[in-house]
């Protein structure tokens, strides 16, 4: 039986002046994850990266902004089935705010 622990984090942002990109670490590197997902909080893009340092001219894609603050209507992305990435997720954007769950 597969010994499965749920992570649930929300990160948000502090003090970032429009347009400045900061990148932190959402996951980090896990050989034992068998699934992710990141939902978007903000209400401006997420760049999301499949490595270190995020950033908006470096990123595996773009989760899109909520309508308001944490309202659900963020984009997400869930990778749960199959070859699932383990190493570590970094996200960048302007006051980023999201959600992540592993498995």
């Amino acid at each position: 039986m597969a010994n499965n622990s749920l992570q649930f984090r929300d990160s948000l942002g502090s003090g970032n002046k429009y347009g400045e990109q900061t990148s932190t670490t959402a996951l980090a590197a896990n050989s034992a994850r068998s699934g992710f997902q990141i939902q978007n909080l903000g209400t401006n893009v997420l760049y999301v990266k499949f490595g270190s340092s995020a950033a908006s001219n470096s990123y595996s894609f773009v989760l899109k902004a909520s309508t308001g603050a944490a309202d659900g209507t963020g984009g997400s992305f869930a990778m749960m089935d199959g070859n699932v990435y383990r190493g570590i997720v970094t996200v960048a954007g302007t006051s980023p705010s999201y959600a992540v769950l592993e498995l």
